[in-house]
């Protein structure tokens, strides 16, 4: 849950801004019909965002950065990447908070952590402060062991631009993520194979039947996901969905 807003930089290379003016991270029971809380990821001294279970559902990875006066602090919120302990028979979260990564340490902010579906690496995004990392030119991925622990730096994926919004395939072997690596504006989807010990190939654009389609399409892929079968949708029956006006 949080309460965001946007601004425009007049002169700066990061061109749009989103501030998390208060953030908490809570989770739904879908069969209960019940949200769940815990005052360890309702801080008010801190921003709780982007949460993501691991693939048993017994760990609650989440970002937590140190609570600044917004807008005016903008450029000092460093979140840092942490977990917590979940039980979903006693719907119960742990006792203590483990950091995995700590952004005010290193002096920077990560933001949308995704585990491996064999629970093994968990891939973020890094950047020098905030959570809108989508529009950061030094916004790059990094990987954790989460068997040792290590954290390092994709080598070989990451570019000079954006890279972010980033999504595992079900076996584990691909990741695809967004980049701006082009032109520098218009972020277009990539993939790149990951093996079982995380040693990752060379990043290519998602093939297309016409080889100047992302030269010509003027729209952004920001947030990819890989998913199994054709998606059929009827984009008639969706505008008409987005077109009606909620009840009061």
């Amino acid at each position: 849950m949080n309460q965001t807003k946007q601004a425009f930089h007049q002169n700066d290379r990061n061109r749009i801004e989103v501030f998390d003016f208060s953030s908490d991270v809570v989770v739904y029971d879908l069969e209960r019909d019940a949200v769940l809380t815990d005052s360890l990821l309702m801080k008010q001294t801190a921003f709780e965002t982007f949460p993501a279970f691991s693939p048993d559902g017994k760990k609650l990875y989440f970002c937590s950065a140190e609570a600044k006066t917004l807008p005016y602090e903008f450029d000092q919120v460093k979140y840092s990447l942490c977990s917590i302990d979940f039980d979903a028979e006693s719907r119960s979260f742990g006792t203590q908070v483990d950091t995995l990564y700590n952004g005010r340490l290193k002096n920077k902010s990560v933001s949308f952590p995704r585990v491996s579906p064999d629970g093994r690496f968990l891939v973020f995004t890094l950047s020098s402060y905030g959570n809108f990392s989508i529009w950061h030119k030094d916004a790059d991925l990094m990987m954790v062991d989460l068997k040792t622990g290590q954290v390092s730096e994709l080598e070989g994926v990451n570019s000079n631009d954006v890279e972010s919004y980033h999504s595992w395939s079900s076996n584990g072997h691909w990741l695809v993520f967004s980049s701006r690596r082009v032109d520098g504006l218009y972020t277009h989807p990539y993939l790149v194979h990951v093996d079982g010990e995380g040693h990752r190939s060379k990043p290519f654009a998602v093939p297309q039947s016409d080889p100047q389609f992302y030269r010509n399409f003027m729209y952004s892929f920001n947030i990819p996901e890989l998913v199994k079968g054709e998606v059929k949708l009827d984009k008639r029956a969706l505008i008409r969905k987005a077109s009606e006006k909620k009840s009061e």
